[in-house]
């Protein structure tokens, strides 16, 4: 999967908005058009709103934070992402370098648990 800066996620939204009004874009999207006005100016969006301009742009998120090795939807590893996203937040205005490095820190982290419980033992 080819890898796309973070800082692309704001002109993909610009450019699928098209001429479409600001606040029925993010009505449609599920985000306030306040945050959509952040992100089509560049700024990187928290966790949440992150993973729902992926959905309505129909792109997988780990293209963005270079996570090409992240296993396939519904695998333990995803799951594990999923739940670290929660954790993310509370951080309304993330920078990128410390959202890429805590994603793969904490996806690093999740790969050298036991799969099984009796293996943690």
């Amino acid at each position: 999967m080819p890898r796309r800066p973070i800082e692309s996620l704001g002109a993909l939204v610009r450019k699928k908005r098209g001429l479409k009004k600001l606040r029925e874009t993010a009505r449609d999207i599920g985000i306030g058009s306040a945050t959509l006005m952040r992100v089509e100016s560049g700024r990187i969006p928290d966790v949440e709103t992150f993973g729902k301009l992926c959905k309505w742009l129909g792109e997988d998120p780990r293209q963005f934070l270079g996570l090409d090795a992240l296993a396939e939807p519904g695998s333990p590893e995803s799951e594990a992402v999923a739940v670290f996203a929660g954790h993310f937040r509370s951080d309304k205005t993330p920078k990128k370098a410390t959202v890429e490095a805590l994603a793969r820190m904490m996806l690093l982290a999740s790969r050298s648990q036991p799969r099984d419980p009796a293996e943690g033992r």
